[in-house]
């Protein structure tokens, strides 16, 4: 809000003593008081009224939409997210410099599991059971 320090106040409190006196001084203190609590009411009474009427308009509705349009379009639905990393891995290849033996094709590390590599892994061992 107004940025005013204690010296500040200071100042302006012993100018008012001053210019007004210490007899009128309470009375203006007062008044003021009022005056600032009247337009701190009335700056409340706006925006409470400007929030229902953006809750009537419908505004709230649509900004939920949106943000659920937002989330379907997303990067990490499309599948976009991948072709970043890839992307990513591409650039960082060194043509001049060999590939390590048994380094063909790799799956992405950072990729996020399949449902048939994640049946894989929970799926039980087959062979013979330990007698």
């Amino acid at each position: 809000m107004l940025d005013v320090g204690w010296t500040e106040l200071l100042l302006i409190g012993i100018v008012a003593l001053i210019v007004v006196g210490p007899k009128d001084l309470p009375h203006l203190f007062h008044a003021l008081g009022r005056f600032t609590a009247k337009a701190r009411g009335m700056a409340r009474e706006f925006s409470s009224a400007m929030e229902d009427a953006a809750k009537g308009s419908g505004l709230d509705e649509a900004s939920k939409s949106l943000r659920d349009v937002k989330n379907l379009t997303s990067k990490k639905s499309l599948g976009l997210d991948a072709l970043d990393r890839a992307a990513d891995r591409f650039e960082k290849w060194d043509p001049k410099r060999p590939a390590p033996k048994g380094a063909g094709l790799q799956p992405d590390p950072d990729a996020p599991a399949t449902p048939q590599a994640v049946a894989k892994a929970a799926a039980p061992a087959t062979g013979p059971l330990p007698a």
